[in-house]
């Protein structure tokens, strides 16, 4: 795939204090029969988190995706959207191939793996030979028809914080094991604790490593002891 420089700019006049997080949460799925929309997401492995009923007409149901921060929401009077008109809802997977593997064991028709070598190109059969994050793909549908997109990240781009599988996340202590080593000798008396936490937060948050250990040694000598 041919590559496109990207740009991360700050609106110009912004003042730079820190902005407050803004998580997404939830997103809305718009569909004709709440039952067979509980029982094909449930069916995904999704977790259930509410099924709420008010009265004769309103009703919400939430599911969350395996390690996912958001959530879906759908059920009756939740959106006027057409079922079936959420289409290339991304769904970041570590493996592709055994993301595809156990959504066909649970009898979902997900389309073969494909990429792209340039974009708005036509899709290429098979998963991006160089293995690139980003750039391998699959594809399935809803009872409705809402389309969702498998989307293989192993690097995530920097501000998009880390893979949560468990070798991102040991690659991640051991980045801070190494830089609470160099920096434990001479610093005040602390938990080290402290300085992971804000070490791991600030990269996850898309900090650099130099930046990162900046940060946890800021907020650990912040912190009394």
């Amino acid at each position: 795939m041919s590559t496109t420089e990207v740009h991360s700019e700050t609106t110009v006049g912004t003042p730079r204090a820190r902005m407050v997080d803004m998580k997404l949460e939830v997103v809305v799925i718009p569909v004709a029969d709440v039952d067979r929309a509980k029982r094909f997401y449930g069916g995904l492995g999704w977790r259930l988190d509410a099924d709420f009923v008010v009265g004769d007409a309103f009703r919400v149901v939430q599911f969350t995706p395996p390690g996912s921060p958001c959530s879906i929401h759908f059920g009756n009077k939740v959106t006027a959207a057409t079922p079936g008109s959420v289409q290339n809802t991304y769904l970041v997977v570590s493996d592709i191939e055994a993301a595809r593997t156990d959504l066909t064991k649970r009898g979902v028709d997900v389309s073969g793996t494909f990429h792209f070598t340039e974009f708005g190109g036509k899709p290429v059969p098979g998963a991006d030979p160089d293995g690139r994050s980003y750039s391998s793909l699959a594809t399935f549908k809803d009872p409705d028809g809402n389309g969702w997109l498998l989307q293989e990240i192993k690097v995530p781009l920097p501000g998009r914080g880390f893979a949560t599988d468990v070798d991102s996340v040991t690659a991640v202590l051991k980045e801070a094991e190494k830089h609470h080593g160099a920096y434990e000798p001479t610093a005040p008396k602390h938990h080290w604790s402290d300085w992971y936490a804000a070490y791991v937060v600030a990269r996850e948050r898309g900090k650099t490593e130099l930046e990162a250990v900046a940060e946890a040694t800021h907020h650990t000598e912040a912190v009394p002891a």
